[in-house]
């Protein structure tokens, strides 16, 4: 291989490197952040009720007389049991919103428009909230009238609902027009993403041949192919693990604002690299491969067979009729003696030889 050649595999063995490793973490991205399944999947995973009565705990005031002493226990269990109610419906609503979402920002749907009916979160809430009050009614209500018991039930409501509206519209007036032009911006860089990602698809297979054939012998080529997917497969299993490593323990030190995130999150991490891990692996495996067809010596002649075809011509046992190399004095496979001495200048010849090849005496 000439110097030129080399540079040339070398540069094309280091595009490939990189190329790899760009690869792996677009595969990454495709396959996780960028796909809505996997949002789904994350999504039903996580513990909807606690974080959800976590967070209406925060925005929800009931406003329960001061002189009911029960009042933040009644608020507690009510708007425990309509999270616990609504854990299907939330779920299968936040389905349809990242669904929606993935379908505009990927470019499949040009606008964005999803409306959510907020009947069900009302109906609920005022279901548990008659059945916590008439099942723990306040020692203040005790022996109070039905049309009493039911006026306090419809002030709890009216101001538990006053901030829930009838539905929740998702368009561009939400948000405004400059999260809208983010949006656009967002919808054009998965384009370029997903460009990118079809052409590395087609280069990697160009660059992988391209080396193959400009290595001298192929053997070589294998051996480099094999070094290049073995380092490029090792160094992101290795970043993979340091990455993944660090956060689960920053994780267990950092207090984050919710509890059901705290253990939802490590889960999270681990599926999100999960496919570049296996990425990782299958490169290093195959590098190993190709490392090992490059050394290993698969399907070589044999001595004999290899000096016959090199000379193009077998010669014959008079014997057996087994192949033999010239010089042999002897056949391997019978013993039948293969040399001759020529009779006028005494050099020794194969018995098969009609001619000396020394002086070109007639023989026989």
């Amino acid at each position: 291989m000439s110097f030129l050649e080399g540079l040339v595999v070398s540069l094309l063995g280091l595009i490939l490197f990189f190329s790899l490793s760009i690869f792996g973490d677009m595969l990454m991205l495709k396959q996780t952040l960028l796909n809505s399944d996997f949002v789904v999947s994350q999504v039903d995973r996580l513990d909807i009720p606690s974080l959800a009565e976590e967070v209406l705990s925060e925005q929800i005031a009931i406003e329960i007389p001061q002189e009911v002493p029960q009042g933040e226990e009644l608020v507690a269990e009510v708007l425990s049991n309509t999270v616990t109610d609504l854990e299907p419906w939330m779920k299968e609503q936040a389905s349809v919103l990242i669904y929606a979402g993935y379908d505009y920002l990927l470019g499949r749907s040009q606008s964005l428009n999803l409306v959510i009916s907020l009947e069900p979160v009302r109906d609920s809430l005022r279901d548990n909230l008659e059945q916590t009050v008439s099942q723990s009614l306040p020692l203040e209500l005790s022996g109070a009238s039905p049309e009493m018991i039911e006026q306090f039930i419809n002030e709890a409501y009216q101001e538990a609902t006053r901030d829930i509206p009838e539905a929740f519209e998702l368009d561009e007036s939400l948000w405004g027009s400059d999260v809208q032009s983010m949006l656009e911006q967002v919808r054009g860089a998965t384009g370029y993403f997903e460009l990118a990602y079809i052409v590395l698809i087609g280069l990697i297979p160009l660059l992988i041949l391209g080396i193959i054939l400009m290595s001298r012998p192929i053997r070589a080529g294998l051996r480099r192919l094999g070094i290049i997917f073995l380092v490029s497969g090792a160094l992101q299993y290795i970043g993979i693990f340091i990455i993944t490593h660090l956060a689960g323990t920053q994780l267990t030190q950092f207090d984050l604002p919710f509890s059901a995130l705290q253990s939802w999150l490590p889960l999270f991490l681990s599926d999100l690299f999960a496919p570049l891990k296996i990425f990782s692996i299958g490169v290093a495996a195959a590098g190993v491969v190709l490392i090992v067809i490059g050394i290993v010596p698969w399907g070589q002649k044999p001595v004999v067979q290899q000096q016959v075809s090199e000379i193009g011509q077998a010669f014959v046992c008079p014997r057996c009729g087994s192949q033999y190399a010239p010089g042999q004095r002897f056949c391997g496979a019978c013993g039948q003696k293969l040399q001759h001495t020529c009779p006028q200048c005494g050099v020794a010849i194969d018995s098969a030889s009609s001619f000396c090849t020394s002086c070109g005496a007639k023989l026989g």
